[in-house]
């Protein structure tokens, strides 16, 4: 069974509060996703592969994910106004934690908002039972890549390409769940 986490950073700046998303939430899910993919993908990946990512593409993907029972969608909102300024879906597959996605939303970039989701997912999977965790980034994608390794996550040499997103590399990152801080 999955837990609800929920968690509320005090009102500071960039503080956000944590939930678990539901249906009413795929709007706003999609538009963070949309910004991210078309402003901070548009210079690492292939043009085509951004290009390729309709809205109603998003709104299918995200909409899938919602309602995927395997593992929960978190989102970061606004503590004043409940805006959403990021999400997180993560999941136990085969004995590790994978972090499936991250999404700030460009104007929220830089805020701290990815290191509080990526924390929350990482404290979710250990209470799971998860020691090791793992998640995929573009290789190009050289601030996520840092963002990543700041928090001891590294590349384990493993790579992928997937047709649906122009065949542009990813790179397999790792980390250990069960020891150290998120």
């Amino acid at each position: 069974p999955v837990r609800e986490l929920r968690l509320t950073v005090a009102p500071a700046p960039g503080a956000v509060a944590l939930r678990t998303a539901g249906p009413a939430d795929l709007d706003a899910i999609t538009t963070v996703f949309l910004g991210c993919w078309r402003e901070s993908y548009a210079p690492v990946l292939p043009a085509a592969a951004v290009a390729g990512m309709s809205d109603e593409a998003a709104r299918a993907l995200w909409a899938r994910a919602l309602a995927d029972p395997a593992g929960p969608v978190l989102v970061a909102t606004d503590p004043v106004d409940g805006h959403v300024l990021g999400l997180t879906r993560y999941a136990m597959q085969d004995g590790t934690g994978w972090v499936h996605s991250l999404y700030v939303a460009p104007d929220a970039q830089g805020r701290g908002v990815g290191g509080v989701l990526l924390d929350a997912a990482v404290r979710a999977l250990r209470a799971t039972g998860a020691r090791d965790g793992a998640l995929w980034v573009f290789e190009a994608n050289e601030p996520s890549l840092a963002f990543y390794q700041r928090r001891g996550w590294t590349p384990d040499g493993t790579r992928r390409t997937q047709p649906e997103l122009a065949d542009a590399p990813q790179l397999r990152l790792v980390r250990r769940l069960d020891i150290g801080t998120p």
